[in-house]
């Protein structure tokens, strides 16, 4: 019987899901591995933005402590010495600093878990180390990505990691389903402002909104800028918190999905708001990307939109039947293969089997 395994994670936010998808990505993955009996141990910057939005400062599925800065982090790491694996997340504030400052000390194991392949890869690629540099990439033993397909072999062909390995991310099932609430909107978007995904959403939801006024939309999510133009049948919300993203994911009849460039891109990168949106059994509309009809076929369990007026179409054309048998393979799909618990035995089968090839794997009767 494998070993209960204790591993650290020095990652951009655990405690605040504001303005970031990287706290409800750690939360399904460690609730997940505590489920499966590991400790967790979760080290996060204290910085102010976060600090006036935490909305889980006090995890029951892992030790979260604070630091206020790398000579405090420092002395936290020295406290877990026995950890079988240190593993530290991308856009970590001082990322570069704190990478060396762990490699000097030689864990066990050492990982980095990036949830921002395509990002990375793009920032590597123009010379921009804002908390990677490029020649940290080989110091890790295991270099989890956010993406998969050519991400990985990008990784290491061109990057020098030593083993890329896939870890999407997940649903943490508990959080996320269907609440019963009535359906309040046509179509909706979750998602913080960023420059490069709002000509897409653009194109696929306010362009809509013009042509179908009669509907109701909705955009949720913070730092959008105050000169964009809603239509007036476009509601927004600043902020939700996941605690309300079950029952706002359950009042839209359709949900969209809108991909970042660089993921677009390099392919292969689902969101974690694409498994939200499938756990609740809300239709999504997405815009196209390599690799997602291979994680849900278009027009069985997701209907991918290129136009405005192919999502004009699905609105007014799609009926409520089929929108529930597209919506509920999704789902099936998901819960079946998207999990935290799912991602978490994929990261320990990958830190296991590097264990036992160092022979540092122990076992317990």
């Amino acid at each position: 019987m494998r070993k209960r395994l204790k591993l650290v994670f020095v990652g951009l936010s655990l405690s605040s899901s504001w303005g970031n998808g990287h706290a409800t990505t750690y939360r399904a993955l460690i609730k997940g591995l505590r489920a499966l009996g590991h400790e967790v141990v979760f080290l996060e910057r204290d910085v102010e933005w976060y600090a006036a939005h935490r909305d889980l400062p006090h995890p029951d599925f892992c030790t979260l402590t604070l630091y206020r800065d790398v000579d405090e982090l420092r002395r936290l790491l020295s406290a877990h010495q026995d950890a079988d694996a240190v593993i530290v997340g991308s856009y970590v504030p001082e990322g570069v600093m704190i990478i060396d400052m762990i490699a000097a000390e030689k864990p066990d194991i050492f990982g980095f878990y990036d949830i921002d392949t395509p990002v990375t890869l793009a920032k590597l690629s123009r010379g921009d180390e804002e908390f990677l540099a490029r020649r940290q990439v080989s110091m890790f033993d295991l270099y989890f990505s956010f993406a998969g397909g050519r991400a990985l072999q990008q990784l290491e062909r061109d990057f020098g990691a030593a083993k890329a390995v896939p870890l999407y991310c997940s649903v943490d099932p508990a959080h996320y389903s269907a609440t019963g609430d009535a359906v309040h909107w046509d179509l909706g978007y979750l998602g913080t402002y960023t420059p490069d995904r709002q000509p897409a959403l653009e194109r696929l939801l306010l362009e809509p909104a013009r042509q179908l006024p009669h509907l109701n939309f909705v955009v949720a999510g913070p730092q959008y800028p105050d000169d964009i133009e809603w239509p007036d049948n476009v509601e927004r919300i600043e902020h939700l918190p996941p605690s309300q993203h079950a029952s706002f994911y359950s009042r839209q009849r359709f949900t969209l999905n809108v991909t970042r460039a660089d993921m677009i891109e390099l392919g292969h990168s689902p969101s974690v708001r694409l498994f939200e949106a499938a756990a609740c059994g809300v239709p999504i509309i997405s815009d196209r990307w390599d690799g997602l009809d291979e994680l849900l076929p278009d027009g069985d369990a997701i209907l991918i939109a290129d136009r405005a007026d192919q999502v004009v179409d699905v609105l007014q054309r799609t009926s409520a039947e089929r929108s529930r048998e597209i919506a509920e393979t999704a789902r099936s799909i998901v819960l079946a293969t998207h999990t935290g618990e799912g991602r978490a035995r994929e990261l320990t089968a990958a830190i296991d089997a590097l264990l036992d090839e160092r022979g540092l794997q122990k076992r317990i009767a």
